[in-house]
């Protein structure tokens, strides 16, 4: 089962996850400092919300969460043979779990993803090539801050 990935800034992560709560009759599956995720049937939704003082109300990335690393694949193939540049992640943890990825960015500049997880993490994440400053944003990825040469965060 796929579904699509909404990774919101949010200025204020507890009172985002109330409000994300009641609008969507759901609990957070996974509540870190500075990261929320909910697992939504339905609409089939990833929304992940990450604390970024200042951002809040932003897009910060979107995606798509696939169920296997041969899915990623394919679509790193697929994508690669449309003419998009990628940029490929295996193995890479972030938002605190380990996944697979590749990541591939929009005509205006939004940033997709599609990935799978392959496990639970305790740690953020150990991506910091893609961010000019990681520490700012607590963690190594899905910082508000991308690296303009790779355009790539995580989660």
């Amino acid at each position: 089962m796929s579904r699509a990935q909404l990774a919101l800034n949010v200025d204020d992560l507890q009172k985002a996850v109330v409000f994300y709560s009641k609008l969507f009759d759901a609990e957070p599956t996974k509540v870190k400092p500075g990261y929320a995720n909910f697992a939504i049937a339905e609409p089939p939704l990833e929304l992940v919300l990450l604390e970024n003082p200042g951002e809040g109300g932003t897009i910060n990335h979107l995606g798509v969460e696939v169920e296997s690393s041969t899915k990623v694949h394919d679509e790193i193939a697929r994508l690669t043979g449309e003419g998009l540049f990628t940029d490929e992640e295996i193995g890479t943890t972030c938002c605190f779990a380990t996944q697979d990825k590749v990541w591939v960015t929009g005509p205006s500049g939004e940033k997709w993803e599609v990935y799978t997880v392959l496990a639970d993490s305790d740690t953020f994440g150990t991506s910091p090539q893609h961010f000019e400053d990681p520490a700012a944003a607590g963690g190594d990825c899905c910082a508000s801050t991308v690296d303009e040469t790779s355009g790539a965060s995580c989660c």
